[in-house]
């Protein structure tokens, strides 16, 4: 069985289904509302548990209902929760999230606990951590206990698959210590500082991320799949077309089913192919981790497709 051990972020999602998106100032009617577990690492987690995958959490949630919310949801998905820590002085985190009639999504999120999670956190889940096939770690937690937890992982000898969302800079220290690097066009740009708005300049900015000791680097593309780039060459493996509904946590998806098929080993294309298909089926349904599919689901999606 596929061990990965995620350290990130777990919040509640607090959702308004709108017709379209407000303007500035402007206050509109919506609905319906509702609210359920979310947060990059968290959704990551339940994603990679429904895939069949024995997962530990390490997170941080406040001493409140809605961390008792969310501490319930990994229980009942079966996510280890020996490193979820809680914090009496800080509200669990909370993200409200606006989705449009076309399924995008606008989010604003308040971290509250999970900018609690420290490097001291980290350090006392190493076991958890140098036990995995695949550590998962976002940039929803503050970048010392990211740094950390690639420190520990990469010197365990475990492979490090690190989500740069949301994007920020990052520096050569980190990136030199990542075995996968799954940026979108806008993270890559961020991270690099040059373009990478079409398949050939998100290429050489994959490619700039290699030269600073990334292993490999995938930059998700939407529907339009994931292009692959390594040392030996760049592979673009495409998306699959579905209708989609709700594309919050679609990134989540992917990272959450690229993680899984490391672990089990499949090469590496099949891996994103794997992951591109979890991410598809993810959007067809509302929600985040709540829309996350099992593992039948994926492998007759496949069989359909193909």
């Amino acid at each position: 069985m596929a061990k990965i051990t995620v350290v990130g972020s777990a919040n509640i999602d607090l959702v308004v289904r709108t017709p379209r998106m407000p303007a500035k100032g402007e206050t509109i009617l919506g609905g319906p509302f509702f609210s359920g577990p979310g947060g990059k690492g968290a959704n990551q987690a339940v994603g990679a548990a429904r895939l069949g995958a024995d997962v530990a959490m390490v997170a941080r949630l406040g001493q409140d209902q809605f961390g008792d919310t969310a501490a319930g949801n990994f229980r009942q998905e079966g996510i280890r929760l020996d490193c979820v820590y809680r914090s009496a002085d800080a509200h669990t985190g909370i993200a409200v999230i606006l989705v449009d009639g076309a399924g995008e999504n606008m989010i604003v999120v308040a971290s509250g606990a999970n900018a609690e999670l420290s490097p001291a956190d980290v350090e006392a889940s190493a076991d958890a951590i140098v036990a995995a096939d695949v550590v998962l770690v976002q940039l929803e937690s503050p970048m010392a206990t990211v740094l950390r937890t690639v420190e520990i992982a990469h010197q365990a000898g475990v492979t490090v698959l690190l989500n740069p969302a949301p994007g920020r800079p990052l520096a050569d220290a980190l990136l030199r210590q990542v075995d996968v690097l799954t940026p979108n066009q806008t993270e890559a740009q961020i991270i690099t500082g040059l373009a990478a708005g079409t398949p050939a300049e998100a290429e050489i900015a994959a490619r700039a991320l290699l030269e600073k000791g990334v292993g490999t680097v995938i930059i998700t593309l939407g529907a339009a799949g994931a292009l692959v780039v390594t040392a030996a060459g760049a592979e673009h493996v495409t998306g699959f077309t579905v209708d989609a509904v709700d594309t919050t946590g679609a990134g989540d998806a992917f990272n959450g089913a690229l993680a899984v098929a490391l672990s089990e080993r499949q090469p590496l294309a099949q891996a994103v192919a794997f992951a591109n298909a979890v991410a598809a089926l993810q959007v067809t349904r509302q929600g985040a981790a709540a829309a996350m599919p099992r593992r039948s689901e994926v492998e007759t999606f496949l069989l359909e497709v193909r």
